[in-house]
């Protein structure tokens, strides 16, 4: 479990504090895997409790800077509510398209990483050709490249991530969805993972070596219900939590 930490304002509700500093931690936890790009990729929650918010990060920020105050809080229909108003116009985009299509995610994140856009390049994007692999292949669908910061691309997504939680944005990035923080995190530490083994591989210049169909319908049915549990990610989670502790990185303030 996360760390409980109450509010530092006093109109706020501890759950909404709780979810900032969650958000937060994951904003740091990417930046010590290197899984940023500069200041153009984002990562959302819900806040428990309240109609249609959700959070986003201070656009211009870096990955190493987001805190819990300086989290953006903003509802469907692109209000900013409160005093921070910086925030991405496609990454509004992205994750309103999803919270709209999708009521049981909490937790949405999009990444730029070089692997993600290798695969998101190829025609048949990600082979079941790894461990990781297995872990999302089920799980995985495809959205193709449309117009960003548009409502149809808005709609569009929504479609698109209507029955899987991981997605794979053609010729951009890769997104994956959570009913919680940990779920969406290791959801794309698995995608992540996968994509960058397909393309150290794919440099080879030697056949790859597909998994057995059986052996991925073995996978899913023994980890699908898992992954969807509310356990799904929790450990790891706590584990990214106490490397943050170790290095004193200050993301509760």
């Amino acid at each position: 479990m996360a760390v409980t930490t109450l509010p530092v304002h006093p109109e706020m509700s501890e759950a909404e504090w709780q979810t900032r500093c969650d958000l937060a931690a994951l904003y740091r936890i990417l930046d010590h895997l290197r899984m940023t790009d500069l200041i153009y990729t984002h990562m959302t929650a819900r806040i428990p409790g309240e109609e249609d918010t959700f959070l986003i990060n201070n656009y211009g920020e870096l990955f190493d800077e987001v805190t819990a105050s300086s989290l953006v809080k903003m509802d469907m229909q692109g209000n900013v509510i409160g005093d921070q108003d910086s925030y991405n116009e496609a990454g509004f985009t992205i994750h309103s398209g999803v919270y709209k299509a999708r009521p049981d995610v909490n937790c949405v994140m999009h990444t730029h990483t070089r692997s993600g856009i290798a695969i998101s390049i190829t025609k048949h994007g990600l082979l079941p050709i790894s461990q990781d692999s297995t872990v999302v292949m089920d799980d995985l669908g495809y959205h193709d490249y449309g117009t960003p910061a548009t409502q149809s691309e808005c709609d569009a997504l929504g479609q698109s991530c209507q029955d899987v939680n991981c997605v794979i944005l053609r010729n951009h990035g890769l997104l994956t969805l959570g009913a919680t923080v940990p779920a969406a995190f290791l959801r794309m530490y698995f995608l992540e993972h996968a994509c960058s083994a397909q393309v150290a591989a794919s440099s080879l210049s030697d056949e790859l070596v597909l998994i057995a169909p059986e052996v991925l319908h073995d996978v899913k049915a023994r980890y699908g219900a898992f992954r969807e549990s509310a356990d799904f990610g929790q450990l790891e989670w706590r584990t990214m939590l106490r490397l943050l502790e170790r290095n004193s990185v200050d993301y509760r303030c």
